[in-house]
């Protein structure tokens, strides 16, 4: 039964994990270099980089460094902001999830397998969304949505503008459920929607 209430609360209210920082800023030293990953860190408010072993941090920061790559690199914001969401994907499984359960999906067939993925991204939300609100609002065809989006909170755009999130469920889904799936951001907080709507397809 997929999940359809919001959840603004828990261990995650308020709080990220620390990949969304730390997937980017490789990215963005080797794009645009370390003066302007200095500088765009600066202007977020990153004092340091977050320690992974400290677990959840401070979703302002976080949400400020995208919001400052797309201020600062407009075009290269989409492909950057995705590179690092290819990266949070790698680091989750290679350290989130077990490998017996990697395997086991990757024998079920996807109409079996994605449903599974799909619940488990569900029940860690608040490691990505923080304090939005997650959505599963359907497990097939999978489609997520995340209601009041810290990462674009504020911005207006004539575009969907959640690349990274977009990229993490592609390549999660990717590597567990079959290839070639493809995450499609429909609508988003920043173009006026109520929620970031994610959509899940197989490419082929």
């Amino acid at each position: 039964m997929p999940a359809t209430a919001k959840e603004r609360s828990g261990p995650g209210a308020g709080r990220i994990g620390p990949n969304a920082i730390l997937q980017l800023v490789p990215v963005l030293q080797d794009e645009a270099g370390a003066a302007v990953t200095a500088r765009l860190l600066a202007r977020a408010g990153v004092i340091a980089l977050p320690d992974p072993a400290q677990g959840l941090i401070d979703e302002a920061p976080a949400a400020r460094l995208h919001q400052a790559l797309r201020a600062e690199l407009p075009e290269a914001a989409p492909r950057l902001a995705r590179a690092a969401g290819e990266r949070t994907g790698d680091y989750i499984l290679a350290h989130r999830i077990p490998p017996r359960a990697q395997a086991l999906l990757r024998l079920l067939p996807a109409r079996l397998a994605a449903p599974i993925l799909a619940r488990a991204v569900a029940k860690h939300a608040w490691t990505f969304c923080g304090s939005g609100g997650f959505r599963l609002v359907s497990t097939w065809p999978v489609v997520f949505e995340i209601a009041d989006n810290p990462v674009v909170r504020g911005e207006r755009s004539d575009t969907p503008l959640c690349h990274w999130h977009a990229a993490v469920f592609e390549r999660l889904f990717s590597a567990l459920c079959g290839p070639d799936w493809r995450c499609t951001e429909v609508a988003c907080c920043a173009q006026g929607a109520p929620a970031c709507r994610f959509e899940m397809r197989r490419a082929s």
